[in-house]
């Protein structure tokens, strides 16, 4: 692991496997990069270089206040430029997002990689103050509030896998998460409908969809794919219950690398 320096001074922990072309791996809400290790090493394996990092305010990484999507954004420039020319990304979910709104910042990316975006199109969003009481919560030391928070209004999770989760030993682990939420609500209404910017990057785009997934993802995947004709659609049989395949994730993005 290493630190890279983000634009506003925060230390954003990197994580490096395998040898070949580079791809930063981002992962979706309530994850860090150890969550992304089995993927990073699939990819390793493929010949690839996988690079994978914590999130601001998550993990091994600091934060700064007040939270933005554009902070966001320059973690992300950070690790691709420490990871050298002609590096290809492959988001996850929120991470997914993240991926398509630096790209139309102008964050330079040589292929891009969308699993199971959750855009919304304006449509079933969260509640307008969900930022803010998520917020309030984390202020008044009460981490693990604002995931079940995030998981109930923002995710849209069922009261029952809610407590059921929460009465788990993982649940631990999970709620020192809890200002991360912060940032995924955020970029994910910024960027709820994709804007022009983010429709038009140049770089080459596949979207990947699992086909046992939640039917909004598979939806947003369909739409998006309608609105950027330029781009790749692809169904991942493997991948289920919005998890990304390692090993099928791996096979898909190797071939586009290096083949």
């Amino acid at each position: 692991m290493e630190h890279i320096a983000s634009a506003d001074g925060t230390l954003i922990a990197m994580h490096e496997v395998g040898a070949g072309p580079a791809v930063v791996i981002i992962n979706g809400a309530l994850s860090t990069a150890r969550d992304a290790a089995e993927i990073a090493r699939a990819f390793a394996d493929a010949g690839l270089r996988a690079i994978t990092y914590d999130r601001r305010a998550r993990g091994d990484s600091g934060d700064n206040t007040p939270a933005a999507p554009e902070r966001e954004v320059e973690d992300l420039a950070a690790i691709i430029a420490a990871s050298g020319p002609d590096t290809a990304v492959i988001g996850h979910s929120s991470g997914a997002v993240l991926a398509l709104f630096a790209a139309g910042q102008g964050v330079p990316m040589s292929r891009l990689f969308l699993s199971e975006p959750p855009f919304r199109f304006g449509e079933g969003e969260p509640a307008a103050d969900l930022e803010d009481r998520l917020q309030a919560l984390v202020d008044d030391g009460h981490p693990e509030e604002a995931v079940v928070l995030f998981q109930r209004e923002a995710v849209g999770l069922p009261e029952p896998f809610i407590e059921q989760f929460r009465a788990s030993p993982a649940f631990v682990q999970i709620a020192r998460l809890g200002r991360s939420t912060i940032y995924d609500t955020l970029v994910t209404r910024r960027a709820s409908t994709p804007s022009r910017e983010m429709l038009e990057v140049r770089m080459p785009v596949t979207i990947l969809c699992g086909v046992e997934t939640m039917p909004i993802l598979t939806n947003a995947a369909y739409r998006l794919a309608e609105l950027m004709p330029d781009a790749e659609l692809l169904q991942v049989s493997e991948s289920v219950g919005h998890r990304m395949d390692p090993e099928a994730s791996a096979r898909i993005v190797a071939a586009r690398i290096t083949g």
